[in-house]
């Protein structure tokens, strides 16, 4: 049976994690088939083109995480497309771990190589969105476990 307080983590992960690490990654399958154009690296544009549907099957599996969890069901559905991968090892948390290391190192890699001044306004807007939206759940996060923690402290 799914807790309120399952519930309310998976989806808040699901919008907060997932669906702004789809966006990196889709952006910079965007950006990749872009530089594939500049440098003529073919192979470029097909990674470009694999990163962009693996970002669409990750937010499918985010939102499908959330209407399931919603509707409180059983699900055998992960976040994203690795830890599905993961799951059928029994070692979704890894695989998940992966993935989100993926996308850290995605995140860099757009910034250090410079890539991302070549966003669009409106793609610029989007990645700005993914940021903070990620940013701000870690912190709140990171708030509430802190509050949660301290709870029974009453005195000083």
């Amino acid at each position: 049976m799914i807790t309120n307080k399952r519930l309310l983590s998976s989806i808040f992960a699901a919008l907060t994690i997932g669906v702004p690490f789809c966006i990196f990654k889709y952006l910079m399958g965007v950006l990749a088939v872009r530089e594939s154009d500049k440098l003529s690296i073919e192979g470029l544009r097909y990674l470009g083109y694999a990163i962009i549907v693996w970002s669409l099957i990750d937010l499918v599996m985010n939102f499908a995480k959330c209407i399931i969890d919603g509707i409180k069901r059983r699900y055998i559905m992960e976040h994203c497309f690795l830890a599905q991968i993961g799951f059928f090892f029994n070692r979704q948390t890894l695989f998940l771990s992966i993935d989100t290391m993926l996308s850290f190192s995605i995140i860099c890699f757009v910034l250090w190589s410079g890539w991302i001044i070549d966003l669009t306004r409106q793609e610029s807007y989007l990645w700005y969105l993914a940021t903070t939206i990620n940013l701000m759940s870690l912190s709140f996060v990171t708030m509430w476990t802190e509050y949660k923690s301290n709870s029974d402290n009453t005195g000083m």
